[in-house]
């Protein structure tokens, strides 16, 4: 089997796993969720897997819009491929809320959980960034490594800004690994918010 084929199918079965996780329908931005998994020196968003059409809420859970496939998330592609630059084993994200409540309980849990959490504040993106659409993502990356002193962390996260909905992401090593994370971190809020 050829390194696309691992990869989709890593995506597929994390999918799958997902779509039975009523807790993270709570999660899903109004933006929607997609998950991520790059091959290895991914250099575009044809070098990784996402979810064509993202991943929205049915009937109280998660449900894929489409099928796991090469080059269909340009954002989270981007994202990951720059978090790939600093830690090239990190190679899968999912995106989700991120508010000012859940943003409280969410670094009680990174805290409890022993995670790294790091952010980035979207009112500080330098004008020239802001311009040209997809010019942010290097900078935001940056920002986020930098927040926790040039490491990659489990959680990063960004504040919203005018006509950008504030988002969170898990980071990790495969879609089936952030899956079962994110999937026990949506267990933890639901149970105790």
């Amino acid at each position: 089997m050829n390194e696309k084929d691992l990869v989709l199918g890593n995506v597929l079965q994390a999918v799958m796993m997902l779509e039975k996780s009523h807790s993270f329908a709570y999660l899903i931005p109004e933006v929607r969720t997609n998950l991520v998994y790059a091959l290895p020196n991914a250099k575009s968003k044809e070098d990784v897997a996402g979810i064509e059409g993202r991943i929205t809420v049915v009937n109280g859970y998660p449900k894929a819009s489409g099928f796991p496939k090469f080059g269909a998330s340009s954002h989270m592609a981007r994202f990951i491929i720059e978090i790939m630059k600093v830690n090239p084993e990190m190679r899968a994200g999912i995106n989700f809320i991120y508010n000012n409540d859940f943003g409280k309980w969410l670094k009680e849990y990174c805290e409890k959980n022993n995670l790294l959490m790091g952010c980035v504040d979207r009112s500080k993106e330098p004008e020239e960034r802001k311009r040209k659409e997809g010019d942010s993502m290097v900078w935001k990356v940056a920002e986020v490594i930098r927040s926790v002193n040039g490491r990659v962390p489990d959680i990063a996260y960004e504040t919203g800004a005018v006509g950008k909905e504030s988002v969170s992401v898990l980071i990790g090593k495969s879609a089936v690994e952030i899956v079962e994370r994110v999937g026990s971190l949506g267990e933890d809020y639901v149970k105790n918010r």
